[in-house]
């Protein structure tokens, strides 16, 4: 039985400060470690549910930030930039189950902690088929596109309310209460990687309550951009509409389109945000 983990970081344990999600800000390397061990609090839950295998894919930013060498030997890793399915690669039909670890609330979201969807200022919001969709959502609709149910998140405790609501009695951790976006009230990390670690065991032992969360195709991205400009660039990837002044459309039939058009999406809004200064 393999499991797949995709891990973010806004939502890992012990982490609030926006400078702790970049290689260079301080405490960075601490949230590093953190990360690795909530991932590993994942991993360790899942063998004691009867896992035979777990794939971990580093989803956040440069995706290079799990520690490799703190990673539960019996998992493997996919880490670096290039993926072409960002938060959800390597994702396929032959996992049991998904699970999401350090995940965190949308864009907009009262108490979510560091609360956005996929880039942290670019993005105002995110719609798919017309509803608003965090990251949550975007990732458990490309594994119940593959067939595969989404059976335990873990983050802010914003977050595993969007997860309950969106995909029912999914197994959630809440390792911090926001009181506002950059601050919470945090559980310690050996009690919050104590309850990831029961809660993924309980999850696996449990995979037949779940089903996938089904989006039914054809699939439309909508993206609500905070510039124009970005809007602007953005349209002219083939497929994709301007459909507003800082709005755009794509529609697919192939889940794993709207994915990859997440990492075409990142590199221009993120190059056009940083080369137009205090406009951007």
């Amino acid at each position: 039985m393999k499991i797949y983990l995709s891990v973010d970081m806004e939502g890992v344990t012990g982490l609030t400060d926006p400078e702790e999600m970049h290689a260079g800000g301080r405490g960075y390397e601490r949230g590093c470690e953190l990360m690795t061990g909530d991932a590993n609090a994942v991993v360790e839950g899942a063998f004691d549910g009867g896992a035979d295998a777990v794939l971990v894919n580093d989803a956040h930013g440069s995706t290079k930030n799990l520690r490799v060498d703190l990673i539960d030997p019996r998992a493997t890793l996919i880490r670096g930039p290039g993926k072409p399915h960002r938060m959800g690669q390597g994702l396929s039909r032959d996992f049991a189950a998904a699970c999401f670890a350090g995940y965190h609330a949308r864009a907009g979201v009262q108490h979510g902690v560091l609360n956005h969807t996929w880039m942290g200022k670019e993005i105002q919001n995110v719609y798919l088929n017309g509803e608003i969709c965090g990251e949550t959502r975007l990732v458990a609709g490309f594994a119940g596109s593959l067939g595969v149910p989404v059976a335990l998140v873990t983050g802010d405790e914003a977050v595993c309310e969007e997860a309950r609501e969106l995909l029912g009695d999914v197994e959630t951790v809440a390792v911090k209460k926001g009181i506002d976006r950059f601050a919470a009230e945090l559980l310690p990390p050996i009690v919050a990687q104590r309850k990831i670690r029961e809660a993924a065991a309980q999850a696996v032992g449990r995979l037949a309550d779940f089903r996938p969360y089904v989006v039914a195709p054809p699939y439309t991205l909508g993206v609500e951009w905070n510039s124009t400009a970005i809007a602007a660039a953005c349209a002219i990837v083939p497929g994709v509409k301007q459909v507003g002044p800082r709005d755009t459309e794509f529609t697919t039939d192939d889940y794993h389109e709207i994915m990859a058009l997440f990492g075409l999406f990142s590199m221009i809004g993120g190059r056009i945000s940083c080369d137009s200064g205090v406009y951007g």
